[in-house]
């Protein structure tokens, strides 16, 4: 298996604040909005670049994928952290159907972010090779590992599969409030929010 180049978790503020402007308080290309996207919210990219208004809910927080569109061909519901919903807020506006459009109102192509993020060299941890956004994913889970989420927290914000059958019959809850504490800690840490945030909304994801 070849891993994705993965941009270290540490080095994400600084990327952000210097190409996609997290303060959210200008108006953003989509492609790059689409890259802060997907990172505050550790989603695959075709899951993001398929994204349509009609399946979030600002008021009350969620994005909702369907399960055609999933990896594991299950709905997965995404809490959405205030920088998302900044985000989406801002991005609001443009045409109706996907959120994330290219410049005659279809999808962005899959070569969008990844085209970006060689033409800025986005730092990775393989030599040579800038991040990619799938990359962006683990970033996140490494980030979780080393501020102590729990690893269910961590993988079902992933959407990741349960490997064990019999743990996967039993354990149906997708812990959606539980993940909106850790989403909102990680979006503080994208966007450079003090770290003072981060224990706080840690503390309660480690209940």
């Amino acid at each position: 298996v070849q891993h994705q180049p993965a941009m270290r978790w540490q080095d994400i503020p600084a990327f952000a604040r210097q190409y996609l402007d997290c303060r959210l308080n200008k108006d953003l290309s989509s492609t790059r909005s689409l890259l802060l996207f997907v990172i505050l919210t550790a989603a695959r990219s075709g899951e993001a670049r398929a994204a349509k208004w009609e399946e979030v809910d600002l008021d009350a927080g969620v994005w909702i994928v369907p399960a055609n569109r999933m990896k594991t061909r299950v709905e997965h519901r995404v809490p959405l952290s205030s920088a998302a919903k900044s985000l989406l807020k801002q991005v609001k506006g443009r045409k109706a159907g996907l959120i994330f459009v290219n410049r005659s109102g279809g999808m962005l192509s899959v070569n969008a972010m990844t085209k970006f993020l060689h033409d800025v060299a986005a730092p990775s941890d393989v030599s040579g090779r800038p991040a990619t956004a799938h990359g962006f994913r683990s970033s996140f889970r490494d980030w979780a590992s080393e501020h102590g989420v729990a690893r269910d927290l961590a993988e079902r914000s992933l959407a990741h599969a349960i490997p064990n059958q019999t743990e996967a019959a039993y354990h149906r809850t997708d812990l959606l409030e539980q993940r909106r504490a850790v989403m909102e800690a990680w979006a503080s840490h994208v966007i450079g929010i003090s770290e003072g945030g981060n224990v706080v909304a840690l503390d309660v994801a480690r209940r």
